[in-house]
C-alpha cells in the first residue's frame, strides 16, 4: 500500500510538472509562475533571432547569388556609363576641401558648373581636404567603389540589428543586397551624386549595434551628427531608451566636432552656427519632389512654396510622436520581437520626416527598413495558418514599390510646376513621407498588440499555472517561441 501511494504521488507530480511545462511553452517559453511574479531580469538589448542552427546555403545557391549580383552590377555599370553620372555632390565636397586647404571663405564658395554652395558644418569640409589630392576622374571611381562597399557593410549591420537572417546566411545575403540594392532609388541617387549618406548610416548602425556597456558607445553617432546634423536625433533616442551614458557620449562627440571646426576655421564656424544653419533655402528648393520630407510634401499638397506654421506644427507633432514610438518599441523588448530594430528604424524615419529638406538619397534608411519588414513577413508566414495575416507582406510590398518605383521623378518637377501638383499625383510625388507615416503607425499598433498579448498571457500563467493551453496562449506560443530562438 505504501509503495502504491508513493507511485500515485509520483504520477500526480509528473502530470503537474507536464502541465506546468505545457503552460510555460504556450505563453512563449518563459519560466514558471514563480519567476513570472517577479519578472525576469532585463538582459542586454540583443535582436531576437530565429530559425534552426544550420550552416550556410549550398554551394550552388551561393554561386547563383554571386553570379546574379555580378550581372546586376554589370548592368548598373552600363546604365551608369550611358547616363554620364557627374557626381555633382562629390565635386562640391572636393571644392569644399580645396577651399579649406587654401584658406578661402568656405560659405561664399560657389561651384561654377553647378552653382552649388557648401551646406555642411566646417568639420565635414575639413574631412574633404584629402579628396583635393586626387583627380576628379579617379575620385569618381574611388567614391563609387567605397559606396558599394559601404552598401555591403550597411546590409550586414542591418542583419545584425534585426537579428535576421541566420548568421551563416548573412555574408551571401549581403552580396545579394549589394547586387539588388543599387536599383533602390535612394541608393541609386546616392551613387549618382557621390553622396556620403551610406557612410553616415553605417556610423549610426555600427554604434547602435554595439553592446550597451561598451565604452565609447555613442561616439560614432556624435561624429555622424558633426557631419550632417540630423543624426543628432539618435542621441535623443539613446536618452529616451534608458542609455544616458551613451547619449552623453554622443552629445560630447558632436560638440567635439564643432570645437575642432571652430579651432581650425573660426570665421566659417561663426557664420555657419549663427546664420547659415537656419537658412534652409541655401540647401535647395523646398517644394520640388526631390525633397521627401514632410515640409516638401506639405508644400506640394498646399501649393505653398514655403509652408510655415502648418509645417512647424506637423513637424513638432511628428518629432514627439515618432520618438515616442521609437522609445516605446525599444523598451518593449520583453514582448516585441525585433524591438531594438523597430526603435532604430522609427527614429531614423522620424529624423527624415521632420528635417526641412530630406532629399531622396537621404532615405538610404530603406535598407534596414526593408530588412526589418522582410523579417516580419517571414515570421508571419511561419505562424499557424489561422494566425497568419497579410499585413507585413503588404507593407513590405508597399516599401519595395515605393523605393523601386522612382515615382517622384515622374511627377511635375520644376519649382513652379511642382506647386501645381494635382491631388491624384500627391502620393506619387511624396511616396517616402507617406510610407514613413504608415510605418510609424504600424509600429505603434504592433507594439501595443504584442504588449497586450504578452500581459494577458502572463496573467493567465500567473493565475492558472496548470490550465490547459487556450487560443490566446497557443497564439503566444506560435509567435513567442520563434521570437526567442537564436541562430
Amino acid at each position: 500500500m505504501a509503495g502504491e501511494a508513493l507511485r500515485d504521488r509520483a504520477a500526480v507530480r509528473g502530470r503537474t510538472e507536464t502541465n506546468r511545462a505545457r503552460t510555460d511553452r504556450a505563453v512563449g517559453g518563459r519560466p514558471g509562475p514563480d519567476r513570472a511574479l517577479g519578472g525576469p531580469p532585463r538582459g542586454p538589448r540583443t535582436a531576437p533571432r530565429s530559425g534552426p542552427r544550420t550552416g550556410p546555403p549550398p554551394l550552388g545557391t551561393r554561386l547563383l547569388i554571386v553570379a546574379g549580383a555580378l550581372i546586376s552590377l554589370g548592368i548598373y555599370a552600363v546604365v551608369r556609363h550611358a547616363l554620364h553620372f557627374g557626381m555633382v555632390d562629390m565635386v562640391v565636397y572636393r571644392d569644399e576641401g580645396d577651399t579649406v586647404r587654401h584658406g578661402t571663405n568656405l560659405y561664399t564658395m560657389v561651384v561654377p558648373q553647378f552653382h552649388l554652395v557648401a551646406t555642411y558644418p566646417p568639420f565635414a569640409a575639413m574631412l574633404f581636404v584629402p579628396t583635393t589630392y586626387v583627380p576628379v576622374g579617379v575620385l569618381r571611381l574611388l567614391v563609387t567603389g567605397t559606396n558599394l562597399a559601404l552598401l555591403g557593410v550597411l546590409a550586414r549591420l542591418s542583419f545584425q540589428l534585426v537579428g535576421w537572417p541566420r548568421r551563416p546566411v548573412r555574408p551571401i545575403a549581403a552580396i545579394a543586397v549589394v547586387g539588388a540594392g543599387v536599383w533602390l532609388e535612394p541608393v541609386w541617387t546616392t551613387l549618382k551624386y557621390g553622396q556620403i549618406n551610406l557612410l553616415i548610416i553605417c556610423l549610426i548602425l555600427a554604434d547602435l549595434t554595439r553592446p550597451d556597456h561598451a565604452r565609447g558607445k555613442g561616439l560614432l553617432i556624435g561624429i555622424a551628427a558633426g557631419l550632417k546634423l540630423t543624426p543628432g536625433v539618435f542621441g535623443v533616442y539613446l536618452l529616451l531608451t534608458g542609455r544616458p551614458r551613451a547619449a552623453l557620449v554622443s552629445f560630447a562627440g558632436f560638440l567635439g566636432t564643432a570645437l575642432l571646426g571652430w579651432i581650425a576655421l573660426p570665421h566659417a564656424s561663426e557664420r555657419f552656427w549663427t546664420h547659415y544653419l537656419y537658412d534652409s533655402h541655401r540647401v535647395g528648393v523646398t517644394s520640388i519632389p526631390d525633397n521627401q520630407s514632410l515640409r516638401g510634401a506639405l508644400a506640394r499638397l498646399l501649393h505653398e512654396p514655403d509652408p510655415g506654421l502648418s509645417w512647424t506644427l506637423l513637424a513638432g507633432a511628428t518629432a514627439v510622436g515618432g520618438l515616442a514610438v521609437a522609445a516605446y518599441a525599444t523598451r518593449s523588448d520583453r514582448h516585441v520581437p525585433h524591438a531594438e530594430a523597430w526603435g532604430v528604424v522609427c527614429a531614423g524615419v522620424t529624423a527624415l520626416l521632420i528635417s526641412p529638406i530630406s532629399w531622396t538619397h537621404h532615405w538610404v534608411w530603406c535598407v534596414p527598413l526593408l530588412v526589418l519588414l522582410a523579417a516580419e513577413a517571414v515570421t508571419e508566414q511561419q505562424r499557424p495558418r489561422g494566425a497568419r495575416h497579410l499585413r507585413w507582406r503588404l507593407l513590405l510590398g508597399g516599401g519595395l514599390a515605393a523605393f523601386l518605383g522612382y515615382s517622384m521623378w515622374l511627377t511635375p518637377h520644376s519649382p513652379t510646376h511642382s506647386l501645381a501638383t494635382a491631388l491624384w499625383q500627391q502620393p506619387f510625388s511624396s511616396p517616402y513621407p507617406v510610407l514613413g507615416l504608415l510605418l510609424l503607425g504600424a509600429a505603434l499598433i504592433r507594439v501595443i498588440r504584442r504588449n497586450r498579448a504578452g500581459a494577458a498571457a502572463g496573467k493567465i500563467r500567473t493565475t492558472e499555472p496548470h490550465a490547459r493551453p487556450t487560443r490566446l496562449t497557443s497564439y503566444a506560443a506560435a509567435s513567442g517561441q520563434r521570437a526567442g530562438r537564436s541562430s
